[in-house]
Parts: C-alpha cells; structure tokens; sequence
C-alpha cells in the first residue's frame, strides 16, 4: 500500500519493501515503478540503498526479493517480542487441549498480522503463516480484534476496506461487518465461518491492553470436514477463558498501562 505524496525518504523506501512482499512473483523494476508513485529516479536510488544495506536482494532474471537482512530483524523481532513470550504457554495450553491449529494476530491497520501458530495434532495446509497478513473482515481473529475497538476508530477503519471475496461466504459489505462487529462485541466471540479459505473455519476472542491501545485476537482454526461447528461453540468458552488469561499476564507483567 502505498503512502502519501508527503512521505519522507523512510516511508518510500519502506513501500519499495512492502510492495517487493506483496507480490506473488518476484517484481522487476518496471513492475515497482507501475505500482509506487514514485518518479524513476528516485525509486532507482530507494532500490539501491536498499540493496546495499541487503534488505533486497537483485535476482538473476534482475528481478527483487526481500534482503537476508530482513529475515535477521524479523527473527529478533519474533524472539524478543513480550506479547508473544507471555501468550505462548497459554496458546500451547488450548492447542494441546483441543488438537487444532491455534493463530495469535495483531491488529494493523486493516488487516491482522499473525504473531504466531501453534500446530494441530493433525496438519491441514492453510494460508496463515506467522508474519502474513490477513483481511481484519474475513478472519476470526480480524474480527475479534475489530470488535474491542472505539466506534470512531472502527467506522475510520471499515471505511477503508477494499472488500473482496475469498469465498462464497466472505462478507462483503461494511453494513454486515458492522452488525456482526455488534454481536461479537455482546457475546465476546468471533467466527470465521469459511469466509476466508474454503472448508476452513475458526472460533476466536479478542486480546487487547487495559488502556485500550493493543488490539489482537487468537483463535481456534479447523478443517470444517473435521471440525463441525458445533464443535467450535463448544470451545467458546475454552477461546475466552485464553483470551483473559493472556491479558491477565499482560497487566501482571508489563503493568496496567500495557
């Protein structure tokens, strides 16, 4: 996504990066430049700066992808951040008592970002990985995230959704986010219900900081040929009760202001 015409020469060079991840193919120069608004001249120098800290590399085909560098930041990132130190042994827990892939996801902007996975017993290939983004409207977590936040803040945030359907059961339009947004804020529950993968869906609870300034979410996500959803509503309880136990080690932890 790329910033404002007022960007410094940081936020340039950081929406080179994000467009470098975002693609599915290597990009090549002429790709970058049809993307960024960016005049030739200076995304060729963002580029070369970029290499030369290795937070790109140039391929043989002179096409880019992410820098070696990138992928040492991120390891110290992972290992060193608190939130995830203190909800992992909790994550464990509900993972081994219900055998399913358990996801922890912050809430940036408009998407959830995973900040970690804990495996089912019995893998399923699925999109989430940790660091991948995910649209806050079609995911468990997205929208247990979405649910603890002001009305203000939640309005501001729909309103710059691109909606798009992932599957037959994606929502697609603000007005149903906002009523559902509205019946997970009165039951403290959230569900994917296939909106994001086919047969695939989860049961989740938000994470949030006392003062309300940290938003996240972890969930439950099974294979619904597996799983059927009754199941899923019996582990709403299990869902919360983690979710409270986690923010329960936040404040104990960090203090009342985390």
């Amino acid at each position: 996504m790329a910033r404002n015409g007022n960007s410094g020469t940081l936020g340039k060079a950081v929406d080179v990066l994000d467009a470098v991840a975002s693609e599915t193919t290597a990009p090549r120069f002429t790709d970058l430049l049809a993307r960024l608004d960016q005049p030739r001249g200076t995304l060729h120098r963002n580029i070369s700066n970029l290499i030369e800290e290795q937070l790109l590399t140039v391929r043989p085909d002179h096409s880019y992808e992410l820098g070696p560098k990138l992928l040492k930041l991120a390891a110290r990132a992972w290992a060193g951040n608190q939130f995830r130190t203190i909800a992992e042994p909790h994550l464990k827990a509900i993972g081994e008592a219900t055998r399913e892939t358990i996801h922890l996801g912050v809430l940036s902007d408009i998407e959830v970002i995973y900040l970690d996975k804990v495996e089912g017993n019995q893998t399923v290939r699925m999109h989430s990985q940790i660091g991948n983004a995910s649209p806050v409207y079609c995911t468990g977590v997205g929208k247990a995230a979405l649910s603890v936040l002001p009305d203000d803040e939640l309005e501001a945030r729909i309103s710059r959704i691109v909606f798009e359907r992932h599957t037959n059961s994606t929502l697609c339009d603000g007005d149903a986010l906002k009523t559902e947004i509205s019946e997970i804020r009165h039951t403290g529950i959230a569900y994917d219900r296939e909106e994001h993968e086919p047969g695939i869906h989860c049961v989740a609870a938000p994470v949030y900081s006392s003062n309300r300034s940290f938003f996240a979410g972890i969930s439950v996500t099974a294979p619904s040929f597996r799983t059927p959803m009754d199941q899923l509503t019996k582990w709403e309880p299990l869902v919360q009760q983690t979710a409270a136990a986690i923010m329960e080690d936040m404040e104990n932890k960090l203090g009342p202001r985390a």
